[in-house]
């Protein structure tokens, strides 16, 4: 299964100030991810192109308006294919199928976002990958595999050896970097590592220069205002399709 994001207009959430480049960016992330700062990951064509299947499962079009768009999407992924379709809701043509859906929220950092460096934090990599899978794989955060650390820096908490908490970046729009797999083992919760790691993570995007996203289901209501409270905003609600090819 892959995750699709595109470009299927957006509104600016509790007046969040953002420029119409911006806007464009925010509404296809994945798309300026994989022509942009992760443009040595892509794999596809002119229209629609997607991260190794090890790295991650998103997918970007460049628009869902080109008419040529749903060939392109056929050729990369072929017949009767199922893929999962992000901050788009689009009108699907004849012989496409939906087969699932949900929602989900985008937030963007703002001033009220205080970002710091964290002692405890330790930065993970390629030794630490059985540790970060086992972790998500307990917490489910979102999608993440072998190779999702290529994608940024990951950090992580350790208590008496044992990694208990994680979050790292994953899609680099342009001007923005992504927080993402937070996650805290459940015996470890309520103790503020997440929002620790959260506003390390935070804090070298800026070092960057670049500012910082987040994405969660519109379930994860705990999570969502969590953020909001370290300083995020939300900045528009998104779906989730599932659909497949003909």
């Amino acid at each position: 299964m892959v995750t699709v994001t595109g470009s299927e207009g957006s509104s600016d959430a509790g007046g969040a100030t953002l420029a119409a480049d911006d806007e464009a960016i925010l509404d296809n992330p994945a798309w300026s991810s994989l022509t942009g700062a992760h443009a040595r990951f892509a794999v596809g064509n002119e229209l629609v192109k997607h991260y190794p299947e090890d790295v991650s499962p998103f997918v970007g079009v460049r628009s869902w308006d080109d008419p040529d768009v749903w060939d392109a999407v056929i050729d990369v992924f072929g017949h009767g294919a199922e893929v999962s379709v992000s901050n788009a809701d689009p009108v699907l043509p004849a012989g496409w199928a939906e087969v699932r859906r949900g929602a989900g929220v985008q937030l963007v950092q703002t001033a009220r976002l205080a970002p710091r460096p964290d002692e405890e934090a330790i930065e993970l990599g390629a030794d630490d990958v059985p540790e970060m899978l086992a972790l998500v794989a307990r917490n489910q955060p979102g999608p993440f595999l072998p190779r999702t650390h290529e994608l940024g820096r990951y950090i992580g908490i350790r208590r008496d050896g044992r990694l208990v908490a994680m979050a790292g970046e994953r899609l680099h729009p342009d001007g923005w970097t992504e927080i993402s797999a937070v996650s805290t083992d459940e015996a470890y919760r309520r103790q503020g590592l997440a929002s620790r790691l959260v506003l390390d993570v935070a804090f070298h995007i800026q070092e960057r220069g670049d500012r910082a996203l987040l994405h969660a289901a519109a379930t994860n209501t705990g999570a969502i205002r969590a953020y909001e409270r370290l300083g995020f905003l939300l900045r528009r609600r998104t779906e989730f399709l599932g659909v497949r090819t003909p």
